[in-house]
């Protein structure tokens, strides 16, 4: 490690120490509920689609597991949209990053990888990127403005 690893970088304005020393513990919850409503309406959007149509979505997109797409709708409802909310709420927030972690992890090298780069053809962009947020969260944990916290307890 770094002989300055623990130490803050001096402020260019002094003055913006109060703001910051207050919106530090803040931010973590911004990242968490961002991260956590784009899963959970993605999740949402499962419930509205159905369990039978989101398998023949999954069908198109993963033809080897067919037959299991059903139950693979099941599960990616629930990552994501329970996923989600918890990871909102900062509750059970490791385990359920994780969850959507190596969901993403699945999604950008077995089904997007092939096309590339670009989301415009449906490559991996943003499903890498929601994997490392995803990630960061899991490492984490849900921060200061948490239930785990609230609660004393975390996965």
């Amino acid at each position: 490690m770094p002989d300055n690893a623990g130490k803050q970088p001096d402020l260019l304005i002094p003055g913006l120490r109060g703001f910051y020393d207050f919106s530090i513990p803040f931010s973590w919850f911004v990242v968490r509920f961002g991260v956590g409503w784009v899963l959970l309406v993605h999740g949402w959007g499962k419930v509205l689609r159905g369990m039978e149509a989101q398998a023949k979505v999954l069908d198109g997109s993963i033809p080897w597991a067919i037959g299991y797409n059903y139950y693979m709708s099941i599960l990616l409802t629930f990552v994501e949209g329970l996923g989600g909310l918890c990871i909102i709420l900062g509750l059970f927030t490791r385990f359920f990053a994780a969850a959507n972690a190596i969901e993403m992890a699945f999604l950008t090298f077995i089904l997007y990888w092939g096309n590339g780069f670009s989301w415009l053809n449906r490559g991996y962009e943003f499903t890498l990127m929601w994997g490392f947020m995803c990630l960061a969260i899991a490492l984490r944990g849900g921060g200061p403005w948490s239930l785990d916290r609230a609660i004393g307890k975390e996965v």
